[in-house]
């Protein structure tokens, strides 16, 4: 069995990325609960469809964080959160992180230049969740060491 990685960009619209041991993105989605209930029910069925998974990133916290590392915990899985700051000083240029639109606009350039990298399903449309949690992903693969570094092909 190899080890997968799954990043949550947490939020009553969440997006979630699924990465093997060799850095690449197998899939990505969006999933909207529109409420806490919602999104508690569906913490379990994500985690059983991430199947492999021993490592987990979660960008955010408040109330929409517990759900998710109860879960993670009960299931003996690695929990790492860390907040967008920490990955966009990693993977985009300074000029690029000054506007939370600007961030948001290069997080998606990035995350279409990982899904062609990775050779995954390209999307119809790419939702801001699902791209951030790509690059949340990203990250978390440099971050334990499953890339040593960013491959040249991503610019």
């Amino acid at each position: 069995m190899s080890d997968k990685l799954l990043a949550i960009d947490l939020g009553l619209r969440t997006g979630l990325a699924l990465f093997g041991n060799d850095g690449k993105l197998i899939w990505y989605r969006s999933r909207n609960y529109g409420s806490r209930t919602r999104l508690k029910a569906g913490v379990y069925s994500v985690l059983n469809e991430a199947e492999g998974v021993t490592r987990t990133v979660v960008e955010g916290g408040g109330d929409l964080l517990p759900p998710w590392k109860t879960e993670i915990e009960r299931r003996g899985l690695n929990f790492h959160q860390i907040n967008a700051e920490r990955w966009r000083t990693s993977l985009l240029l300074s000029r690029h992180q000054r506007h939370g639109s600007d961030a948001k606009k290069h997080a998606d350039t990035l995350a279409r230049s990982i899904i062609e990298w990775s050779g995954a399903k390209r999307p119809t449309s790419l939702r801001h969740d699902a791209a951030e949690a790509i690059c949340i992903g990203f990250w978390g693969v440099l971050n334990v060491g499953w890339l040593s570094e960013i491959p040249k092909e991503l610019g």
